[in-house]
C-alpha cells in the first residue's frame, strides 16, 4: 500500500543537492584561482632572478 498524495522529502533532497553542488563548485573555483595566482607569483619570481 503506497502512500497517496504529495511525495515525501523530494523537495528537500533537491534543494540539498543543489546547495551541495554549489558549495563544491565554489571550492573548485577557489582552488583553481589559488593555483593560478601561485603560478603567476612563481613566474614573476623566476623572471626577476
Amino acid at each position: 500500500m503506497g502512500k497517496t498524495g504529495k511525495e515525501k522529502n523530494t523537495l528537500n533532497k533537491a534543494k540539498h543537492s543543489k546547495l551541495m553542488a554549489r558549495k563544491i563548485n565554489k571550492k573548485k573555483k577557489e582552488e583553481a584561482l589559488r593555483k593560478e595566482r601561485l603560478k603567476a607569483i612563481i613566474k614573476k619570481a623566476q623572471q626577476n632572478n
